[in-house]
């Protein structure tokens, strides 16, 4: 065994920090043996060094600026536990790369945005960036995509990849409750933030699609080509006659290659409730992948939180330790595709639309009418009586047609005289 200690610096000391400091305190010694050389973290960075945190630091160096622990040259690796896609955390990770250092980090965002130039830096030093914890917490799928399912070419990745919107539509579900009063039910638990913006509007999970989508398929990341569309229009009522329907309403990022034509979006869509991802229920995640030789498979597990997050952190730790140095993007930057990303036109699926109507003779006629003339046939159709208001709500699930087609078709279906609101459409992703 090599005594010679793999020494790293961190950066950040929140909740994942400190998860990461305890766990390679507590399991030093396991740690050690399955690595065969100690991890020493020799320094570290946060915004406040008097705070208590509930573990001991003392023992650490305290880096006074990011700069300084990017250039530290004790250091085999930089650990960025802090977050944002641009400034100081982006700078502090350029010059560790060009110094040779690796890095270890659960920021998505720094990655979706900026990955391709971060790799190229790390593939000139020949060190990497390693990132499991970026995606999906706990979940190993970065590890499974770019070594498990390394012999197969991967055609659809796809899943729940938000806890905090997994938990609002299950709730919503379970509670009849509207997202408003879910949301703020979330925040007081602590499942959301105070602005949860890039939760509940698909940002995060955005982040995480793309690089799925990179690793997946062996091209750029491109946050830029993604269709994203969050949670906030989802109704109790939605909810309610997805059940009826026997579906459930979740957050879906799905990336998707068909031949040349590739796709990605971020929407919440209609699950079957006996599928495996209508059987992920709150805060968890889960992740499934589609590979040529393995056909289906699926993870699941907690998307965030200290522990699970810092677990991830500190496998990858493990990994370079251990000299197990790969492709950022699972294969060398040369070989990233510059891809362009096709919308939902070619997607083929059934769809559900909601609207809200004047309850008067001819409404349904009227409808059925736009939906013929664009050839779009219905699957099942739901009414239950009127409001008081003298407004309905109907719902019409359709059959498989070209997503761009149904589109085309509910927009007719907006201009009606009888049409109230602007129609929910969601598409059934098939699980």
């Amino acid at each position: 065994m090599s005594q010679s200690p793999f020494r790293i610096g961190i950066a950040g000391l929140g909740t994942v920090g400190v998860g990461v400091v305890k766990i390679l305190q507590q399991r030093h010694d396991l740690i050690t043996k399955r690595v065969g050389r100690p991890i020493e973290i020799v320094s570290v960075i946060a915004g406040n060094k008097n705070k208590d945190r509930g573990v001991d630091i003392s023992g650490y160096d305290w880096a006074e600026t990011l700069e300084d622990l990017a250039n530290d040259d004790r250091l085999d690796a930089v650990i960025e536990l802090v977050g944002g896609a641009a400034g100081d955390i982006k700078t502090m990770v350029e010059r560790a790369l060009d110094n040779g250092k690796h890095v270890v980090t659960a920021n998505k965002a720094l990655l979706a945005h900026h990955g391709y130039d971060l790799a190229r830096r790390a593939e000139a030093k020949n060190v990497t960036i390693a990132y499991e914890a970026a995606i999906a917490g706990g979940i190993p799928i970065v590890k499974n995509l770019r070594e498990g399912l390394a012999a197969n070419d991967v055609s659809k990745v796809y899943g729940i990849l938000n806890g905090t919107c997994n938990y609002i539509l299950t709730e919503m579900r379970e509670t009849g409750g509207d997202f408003n009063d879910i949301l703020k039910e979330a925040q007081e638990k602590g499942y959301a933030e105070a602005d949860p913006t890039f939760d509940v509007d698909g940002i995060d999970a955005a982040h995480k699609l793309v690089l799925l989508g990179a690793l997946a398929f062996g091209v750029k990341p491109d946050f830029e080509g993604l269709e994203i569309e969050g949670i906030r229009k989802i109704t109790a009522k939605d909810i309610k006659f997805a059940q009826e329907l026997g579906y459930k309403i979740k957050l879906i990022g799905m990336a998707q290659s068909t031949g040349e034509n590739k796709m990605q979006s971020m929407a919440p869509c209609l699950v079957d409730e006996n599928s495996p991802l209508g059987n992920v229920e709150g805060v968890f995640n889960a992740v499934m992948t589609h590979g040529d030789f393995v056909d289906d498979t699926i993870m699941i597990g907690r998307g965030a939180g200290e522990g699970p997050t810092a677990s991830s952190v500190v496998a990858d730790i493990i990994d370079i330790a251990r000299g197990d140095i790969r492709p950022v993007f699972g294969v060398p930057v040369s070989e990233l595709e510059e891809c362009q990303w096709k919308g939902l036109e070619s997607l083929t699926c059934k769809t559900y639309i909601h609207l809200k109507v004047e309850d008067k003779p001819g409404v349904i006629a009227d409808i059925t009418t736009c939906l013929k003339e664009a050839e779009v046939s219905i699957d099942s159709f739901i009414q239950h009586g009127h409001e008081d208001d003298g407004t309905a709500s109907l719902v019409i699930m359709t059959q498989k047609a070209p997503f761009s087609v149904t589109h085309k078709a509910v927009g007719a279906v907006e201009q009606l005289a009888c049409v109230l609101d602007n129609p929910t459409l969601l598409r059934v992703e098939n699980t």
